[in-house]
């Protein structure tokens, strides 16, 4: 290992960054991994799979270890305790790692990290979990359905409540299940430059697994590669990483070769980048010069020329933009609950008070950017998060405006998508019950 690091010491590390120094999870491992560039293919799956695994359950592995452990987990020193989690979500989630291991290179670690005194206590509880893990007892589903949420998967206790009064309990189950799964790479297919088909073709005769989407016909799950760089057809621009249900937002545009459209907190730039397939030109639009950089960089590397960057704060009235635009995408700051099989830390880090003000912002910039629209013209406001509070509500609001019309956007979906909600101009989709991310998508038509 490269400083003579083992894989674990750099998944503890990882681990202590993010949940107890409140670091971003995707920030601290692609830093991580570039730090770490020269380890084997093998030894960064296995470092990515322990750290996001470990952040998606420590919820029920410290639930676990708090019934062996004589010092309760929040007590514990954060090296310990997350020591502790990263061993016990092997000893339950990774089978082909012998136990005997696991419990020799927890020793060792803490040994090194100058915790000799306490090795023994991490022997001890490794070892009494891994002996008694077929006979532990979790909350009933039937009698104590909330702590059976929260702690089969690992989901902050009033978070579930939040979803329980906006969703049955059974789809709750299928979100929260759906999250701990392992997430796929899905890439959509810049039909500038190569054809969906022939796309896979040359994937393939690369050795990578490709899996044809159900919903759109561009779009890919990819497996069996390295790092994205290393893939000759990404780094020419024939492909880029968008999950499916971004994708959708293009189609419901319902985009045509002259149009105008304003995306207005573009970064890192899929939904500017896929439009610009279908339409005239686009104004890609986000609040720092770091996001702007993302959205030059990915322009740059798909060869797209009708796309024009500008760095601006969406809650800020641009006069030279009112009634211009046949199409705005506002694809919102949200809570990111859609995507929490991703980003794991989200479903910690998020408070309730942050659900109620990014509601308001949504509002705030939704107020500014419906003033683009031209009358006749589209806006489509999307979010990936499953929270009605930003989805639902927000819809509502802009309705309530008076200016919008809601626009019935089955012609756009394929038919598995279309129902009563979506004649009714919205489409909530949910992992664990769709093939995507959690993610809402209204489309409205400008009246007057």
């Amino acid at each position: 290992m490269t400083d003579n690091m083992t894989s674990r010491e750099i998944v503890l590390d990882m681990l202590v960054e993010i949940i107890e120094k409140n670091k971003f999870s995707h920030t601290v491992m692609n830093h991580t991994l570039k730090v770490h560039q020269n380890l084997e293919k093998q030894d960064r799956a296995f470092i990515n799979r322990l750290t996001i695994g470990t952040i998606k359950s420590y919820i029920t592995l410290d639930y676990i270890i708090d019934q062996f452990a004589s010092l309760p987990v929040f007590k514990m020193k954060p090296l310990i305790r997350n020591l502790l989690r990263l061993s016990v979500y092997q000893i339950f989630y990774m089978d082909q790692v012998p136990v005997s291991a696991v419990c020799n290179e927890a020793v060792k670690l803490a040994k090194k990290r100058g915790f000799n005194q306490l090795s023994g206590f991490v022997n001890g509880v490794v070892r009494n979990i891994a002996r008694n893990k077929d006979i532990i007892r979790y909350p009933d589903k039937e009698y104590k359905p909330l702590d059976y949420l929260e702690v089969t998967y690992s989901t902050p206790k009033w978070l579930v409540k939040e979803l329980l009064s906006q969703y049955p309990f059974d789809t709750v189950e299928k979100i929260l299940s759906a999250s701990l799964k392992e997430k796929e790479t899905t890439i959509r297919c810049n039909q500038l430059k190569i054809t969906p088909l022939e796309l896979k073709q040359e994937l393939s005769s690369q050795g990578m697994m490709v899996k044809a989407s159900e919903y759109l016909d561009y779009a890919f799950i990819i497996s069996n590669f390295d790092y994205l760089d290393n893939i000759e057809a990404f780094n020419e621009g024939k492909f880029t990483v968008q999950d499916v249900s971004s994708m959708l937002v293009g189609e419901v545009t319902g985009l045509k070769g002259n149009d105008f459209v304003v995306d207005v907190c573009a970064a890192p730039g899929g939904k500017s980048l896929h439009a610009a397939e279908k339409a005239g030109k686009i104004s890609a639009r986000d609040l720092t010069d770091y996001k702007i950089n993302l959205i030059e960089n990915n322009i740059k590397r798909m060869g797209i020329e009708n796309i024009e960057t500008k760095c601006w704060d969406a809650t800020e009235l641009d006069e030279s933009l009112i009634e211009q635009a046949d199409v705005v995408i506002a694809d919102l700051p949200c809570s990111g609950l859609g995507i929490i099989g991703k980003k794991p830390d989200i479903k910690y880090k998020i408070t309730k008070k942050q659900l109620e003000e990014l509601s308001e912002l949504q509002k705030r910039i939704l107020s500014v950017v419906m003033q683009y629209v031209k009358v006749g013209g589209v806006l489509v406001y999307s979010t990936c998060t499953i929270n009605h509070r930003e989805n639902l509500d927000n819809r509502d609001w802009i309705l309530e405006q008076g200016n919008f019309a809601a626009e019935d956007l089955d012609s756009y979906l394929p038919k598995q998508l279309q129902s009563n909600e979506t004649k009714s101009g919205y489409l909530q989709l949910l992992q664990g019950v769709h093939n995507t991310d959690g993610f809402f998508i209204s489309k409205f038509r400008r009246i007057k």
